[in-house]
């Protein structure tokens, strides 16, 4: 993510209009690596986050409250000790490097005012927040670096502070555009990597932008573009250059997508032409504080998703595995019926089979043809044993039988609900869908429970927001996001006379047409069981074929896992789902 000198440059000035004279009221570390200050400016209340996180290392406003260690860190307690109280003279911004120092006026021990520098250094692995005094000197960091890990720069308590190393690069607001482009002229680099190496402050997505503002390819070399084609770049770095010291900057952040569900992909300060769906903002602050929101909620997401995804897909995998022991034992179990013919046919012969015989031809009476049958025979054992032998197995190949017989069908149900309940993880986009059924996990076993307080019924409750649309004539449709939800939707919520959907054989979501007293419409059930086909595992299939029926026909069977019903007395239609047609029919996600 580019938070580069152009963007370090529009943070501070933002910063400096908003905080400049305000107050430091509270300072937190949530994080070891991250630092929030509550300032009091211009009559409001300001969160400002410092982070140097090798990752996403950056300084900006934020409205996100986080979870603060209950003992505060040993750098925490220092920054109380010299800033609390103090009030923010200035925000620093120096040479487009992206190191920006907070300049603090604050009451030392014997009560006299002294001037405390608060530093972020934006640097990749290499980022840090370091406090200095007055005088320069380091009072501490977040991160220690010694002369053994680098002995050109010291970062410890009590050494002089000293600037990074500087490159070799020119400040865009010096730039002579000639020389630059007489240099360029000759130059055996990409266009986009010569940009990055000359110019100080500028990332790689700005240089990018650069060349498509000027209608050349990024990867030519500039000993390969013509005299219009660097008359062109000349153009657009002078009115770039124009717009970074008049201080015109549009922050914006990058989308993969567009729509509600699309990912933040790169940020900026400056408007860019190259990004296909961008979003703009007042403050770069703002555009900063959505962007890092969204990721870290993005990442959650993922990651929770990611383990509840692998606990369902391994106890489906175990389904699948007793599913096929099953069946094999039923295959084995298959000709108990031959067995105990067996021991029939020597019951009825007993007195005609010799003692000691390895095997008998008796007439099967009970076949319509009169054919014989071969029995094996224990010829250690009497007639009548080796009858009682076979009755044995027989009873024990029918017990196993039924037993895997219930067993097949139990693990039938258990893989339909885990395969639904992977459909609806799959499907869900926020963090609280996903909490929900991690929660009906954690109640059916499938994962280790933690210790929550008794809120299960307040919170459930409040979780109740299955997704509305409403069809082209005006009914209401429900369609419930989870398990909970369905049973919620369906068993309680909708009434006896409203219209129930569910895809025929397929895991998806309960669908609820509420009539409230109207009659249903053709266009509504066909709308309804779209977005029943939609928000089911066919969601990229055609031709899907939707149960339904009126909500007084689903019962839910004793001891029925979540979300699992059974129906009847109900029609079927066939449908094709329809994302266009799916959001065109969504109005609200709360019920009305």
């Amino acid at each position: 993510m580019p938070f580069d000198g152009v963007v370090a440059k529009c943070v501070v000035n933002e910063l400096n209009a908003l905080l400049s004279g305000g107050r430091i009221e509270k300072i937190f570390q949530p994080e070891a690596d991250e630092v929030v200050l509550h300032i009091r400016a211009g009559g409001r209340s300001y969160r400002l986050l410092l982070t140097c996180n090798p990752g996403y290392a950056r300084i900006h406003l934020t409205q996100s409250e986080r979870e603060n260690p209950t003992t505060p860190p040993m750098f925490c307690m220092l920054l109380r000790k010299h800033l609390a109280g103090g009030r923010i003279v200035e925000f620093e911004f120096h040479d487009y490097e992206r190191i920006i120092t907070v300049h603090i006026d604050s009451v030392n021990e014997l009560g006299d005012v002294s001037r405390k520098k608060l530093l972020i250094e934006i640097m990749g692995r290499h980022s840090n927040i370091i406090l200095l005094n007055s005088e320069d000197k380091i009072i501490d960091a977040v991160k220690h670096v010694d002369s053994d890990v680098s002995s050109v720069r010291e970062i410890m308590p009590a050494r002089p502070y000293t600037l990074p190393p500087s490159q070799e690069k020119t400040n865009p607001e010096e730039l002579s555009l000639q020389e630059f482009i007489e240099k360029a002229r000759v130059s055996e680099l990409p266009m986009e990597k010569f940009l990055l190496e000359n110019i100080r402050g500028f990332s790689p997505l700005l240089c990018r932008e650069i060349c498509f503002r000027a209608g050349i390819n990024e990867k030519s070399a500039g000993n390969r573009l013509t005299g219009t084609d660097l008359m062109r770049l000349e153009n657009v770095l002078s009115e770039l250059v124009d717009d970074l010291r008049q201080n015109r900057f549009s922050p914006c952040i990058i989308y993969d997508s567009p729509g509600e569900e699309a990912l933040p992909r790169d940020f900026h300060c400056i408007r860019l032409g190259i990004a296909a769906h961008a979003k703009y903002f007042e403050m770069m602050n703002y555009a900063l504080d959505t962007f890092y929101t969204d990721k870290v909620r993005i990442y959650r997401l993922s990651q929770k998703k990611a383990d509840l995804i692998k606990v369902l897909e391994n106890n489906i995998d175990r389904c699948r595995k007793k599913h096929a022991i099953h069946l094999d034992t039923l295959r084995e179990a298959a000709d108990r019926d031959r067995l105990k013919l067996y021991g029939e046919l020597i019951t009825a012969n007993i007195y005609a089979i010799p003692p000691g015989a390895k095997s008998v031809t008796l007439l099967n009476y009970y076949s319509e043809n009169g054919e014989y049958v071969n029995i094996p025979l224990d010829e250690n054992l009497t007639p009548q044993e080796n009858a009682q032998l076979y009755f044995k197995k027989y009873a024990k190949a029918k017990r196993t039988y039924l037993n895997a017989k219930e067993q097949l069908e139990e693990n039938l149900k258990e893989l339909d609900y885990l395969e639904s309940v992977l459909h609806l993880l799959e499907s869900s986009t926020t963090l609280q869908d996903v909490e929900e059924i991690a929660s009906e996990l954690e109640e059916e076993g499938y994962i280790k429970a933690k210790k929550k307080k008794d809120t299960k019924k307040k919170n459930q409750e409040k979780s109740f927001n299955p997704l509305v649309f409403h069809s082209s004539d005006g009914f209401e449709i429900l369609v419930g996001r989870n398990n909970r939800q369905n049973d919620e939707l369906t068993l309680r919520y909708a009434a006896s006379g409203d219209i129930w959907l569910h895809t025929q054989k397929i895991p998806g979501s309960h669908t609820i047409i509420r009539l409230k007293g109207r009659k249903l419409t053709d266009r509504a059930l066909e709308e309804a069981a779209m977005l029943a086909a939609f928000h089911s595992k066919a969601r990229n299939s055609s031709n899907v074929p939707v149960d339904y029926t009126t909500v007084k026909n689903v019962k839910k069977p004793p001891g029925a896992k979540p979300g699992m019903v059974i129906y009847d007395n109900y029609r079927t239609i066939i449908v094709t789902p329809d994302r266009e047609i799916a959001e065109k029919l969504s109005k609200s996600s709360n019920l009305s």
